[in-house]
């Protein structure tokens, strides 16, 4: 019995052992899971400012074209006011991607 149980100690040192070098493997690794864990959040915030840049520049353009189309169906001067305020809204559009991109260059 005790070729056995020397047996079953030999083979619970060696899984100790392989326990313990892949633990240590795990604790020498934390700068990587720091690393990975900032590139997804880096991700994450230049996905977000690309969609607000996406959303201001699109909402000054829709805004701009419905109060134009408004405009002539109040006033009855078609096309006009659509196209005027289609190019006000497009440029308030691209004024708003300016201010966000000049905040971020300042920040």
């Amino acid at each position: 019995m005790t070729a056995e149980g020397g047996n079953d100690d030999r083979e619970l040192k060696a899984r100790l052992e392989q326990l313990s070098r892949s633990l240590e493997q795990k604790r020498d690794t934390p700068q990587e899971q720091a690393t990975q864990d900032s590139n997804v959040t880096r991700t994450g915030q230049a996905m977000s400012l690309g969609f607000r840049v996406l959303s201001e520049f699109v909402a000054g353009v829709v805004v701009g074209g419905f109060l134009g189309w408004q405009l002539d169906s109040w006033l009855g001067i078609q096309p006009f006011g659509l196209i005027t305020f289609l190019m006000l809204g497009t440029a308030a559009g691209f004024w708003n991607v300016y201010r966000i991109a000049a905040k971020m260059g300042s920040s």
